[in-house]
């Protein structure tokens, strides 16, 4: 066997692409993409969207190819190879560590996630989520079943019914992922990918059959449709609507993950990359846009009507629909497809997040199969019991997936772009890219990546940061719709600068100066809002309700005054220094073993 090389290889090429396409298909393509579109503008949602993926996630998911199979017939299969032979630099390899935590930590919460899925659908199996009593209790009931009342309840006796789901669904990830690249992921998802077209299919006609509730004609199938896709053009202003489309094709596409570079790394110079590339991430977009986009919001409209967009995407998925299926002729059929086949797709794109981390522990550690898979089995049960014990509003799993799954991956796919575009080349990347290509990929679109993708980049990053990381100004309004001052122009999001002529910065201010000027017997109070950085005065009536106000924490302010927040971070920080520290053992192995020299020589 020639030096380096692995053993390892996709069986068939309808395997990679399934395998691929499974990694990226998930709970963000039928839950946090609905969510995400019914927020940020429904149908507006769509031209940032399409913008995105046309210019972001295939022109990157091609270039990870690229070099993905580049640096694995060179015989590297993990990120910190590629990444060193890609850039004969020292300093390349430790980028790698972004694409191995990236996908770790990930694992992390999402196997927690799977597990509610398995048990969502155990429990639609035997028939207990039919017989609560109202909407609330579906509420109550998803909060019970994640522990999200307080940390710590899952461990409680009596409790632990998702700690025995999460220990199945961690074993069979782990059971699959020992089994390698082709008996295990490959198989797995030849058998997985069918099946979830098929749950998901059936879903979607009883979704597209369903009638309008009685006395309700609005909220119909068509109305559903309306209500996700009939686009809010003031939202294209909106930064956020932006920084949200960009994201949705980073977490759906699994661009930036460090995924796909090490997928493609088992690939002989043969294979076809640009269309095993592009037809993964349309098999995404199918599921993403034509599955998704077509069952959760559509149906939960019909039923809950506009409130169904105030959901968030677990709300959605585990709250809403379940009020669904509670009231849909055949529900509780219906409810177990539904979460079977979320379970199916958890499962797929989880296995594509532990192997990253496999393949370096095997080439840069040289550890054997087993104590690769036991090693990080032990790293990944930590983190998950860490995400499982701070439970309380999910605020481990939300802090893990902002600072690692939206983040951090916006950090690596720019370093992948500069990668390419600037160290790579473009014109040896064309080349390498149609070695055994049945189609070509445009040259503008090499271009793009050189030059067009890194500053579309740097711009919805930087608009990222200033728009998460720091607080906001001290209030933000709530309206409800009744209310008298939104009929004045106050609207939902205003920030409250002034009131009455004093500086508000807190709820009960606002409060205290309303009940002054109530007092002094003033009809109306001058109120100063911050809308798109300039002020504007209006004048609200004393007697004006339904104004409730938010004081939006920034991320960093977050790390510094909340403990577990801080716990996450540093966790996130104590892995990465670990992953470190283990690619700088790994290339000073590499170095001692000579696998940077003569590298063209070992490729067949």
């Amino acid at each position: 066997m020639k030096q380096g090389r692995t053993t390892e290889r996709w069986g068939t090429r309808i395997g990679v692409i399934l395998a691929v396409a499974g990694s990226a298909v998930g709970l963000g393509n039928f839950l946090r993409f609905p969510g995400q579109a019914a927020q940020n503008g429904g149908g507006a949602f769509m031209l940032p969207y399409f913008i995105s993926l046309l210019v972001l996630g295939i022109p990157l998911g091609w270039a990870e190819w690229t070099m993905g199979r580049y640096g694995g017939l060179r015989g590297f299969n993990s990120a910190p190879g590629i990444f060193a032979v890609i850039w004969r630099n020292p300093i390349a390899k430790y980028f790698g560590g972004l694409a191995l935590l990236i996908p770790l930590v990930i694992y992390m919460y999402y196997v927690v996630i799977e597990a509610w899925c398995l048990g969502y659908a155990i429990h639609y199996a035997n028939g207990t989520l039919m017989e609560l009593p109202d909407a609330d209790a579906y509420g109550e009931f998803f909060a019970d079943f994640v522990g999200a009342n307080r940390d710590g309840t899952l461990l409680a006796s009596g409790n632990r019914t998702v700690l025995v789901l999460l220990l199945i669904t961690f074993v069979f990830n782990f059971i699959l992922i020992y089994r390698g690249i082709n008996r295990g992921i490959e198989t797995f998802c030849k058998f997985a990918m069918p099946l979830m077209v098929v749950c998901a299919v059936c879903v979607l006609i009883r979704v597209l059959t369903l009638e309008a509730p009685e006395g309700k004609p609005d909220q119909s199938v068509l109305g559903g449709l309306g209500f996700m896709w009939n686009p809010d053009v003031e939202k294209l202003k909106d930064p956020q609507t932006w920084l949200a489309a960009s994201g949705q094709i980073f977490f759906s596409m699994s661009v930036g993950f460090g995924i796909v570079i090490n997928y493609a790394s088992y690939l002989s110079r043969k294979d076809d990359v640009v269309l095993s590339g592009l037809t993964a991430g349309s098999m995404n977009e199918f599921f993403e846009v034509c599955l998704g986009g077509l069952i959760t919001l559509p149906a939960a409209f019909i039923f809950l009507g506009v409130a169904a967009g105030s959901f968030g995407t677990f709300g959605l998925g585990f709250v809403a629909l379940p009020n669904v299926f509670a009231v849909m002729p055949g529900g509780q059929f219906f409810g177990f497809l539904w979460f079977f086949m979320l379970f199916l797709a958890a499962v797929t794109s989880s296995l594509s997040m532990l192997q990253p981390v496999i393949a370096f522990f095997e080439e840069g550690l040289g550890l054997r199969r087993y104590a690769s898979v036991a090693l990080l089995g032990i790293i990944s049960a930590m983190g998950a019991g860490f995400v499982v014990y701070f439970s309380n509003g999910l605020l481990a799993l939300d802090t893990f997936d902002f600072w690692v799954g939206t983040f951090l991956i916006y950090v690596l796919a720019m370093f992948q772009a500069i990668l390419y575009g600037w160290i790579f080349g473009i014109r040896k990347g064309e080349i390498e890219a149609h070695h055994g290509a049945h189609i070509r990929i445009p040259r503008f679109v090499q271009w793009m990546l050189k030059f067009v993708v890194p500053v579309y980049l740097l711009t919805i990053f930087g608009l990222f940061v200033v728009e998460k990381l720091p607080s906001k100004p001290p209030l933000v309004a709530n309206l409800s719709p009744d209310s008298p001052a939104a009929g004045l122009g106050m609207r939902e999001g205003d920030v409250v600068r002034r009131y009455g002529g004093s500086v508000v910065t807190t709820e009960e201010e606002w409060e205290q100066v309303g009940k002054q000027a109530a007092d002094a017997g003033q009809t109306t109070i001058p109120v100063v809002l911050v809308r798109d950085r300039s002020e504007i005065e209006l004048a609200i009536p004393t007697s004006a309700h339904g104004i409730t106000f938010e004081f939006r924490t920034g991320y960093v302010e977050q790390i510094a005054n909340n403990p577990v927040v801080l716990r996450c971070v540093l966790f996130i920080g104590t892995l990465l220094t670990f992953l470190m520290i283990m690619i700088h053992i790994a290339g000073r192995r590499w170095k001692a073993e000579g696998r940077f020299e003569n590298l063209d020589s070992v490729v067949s």
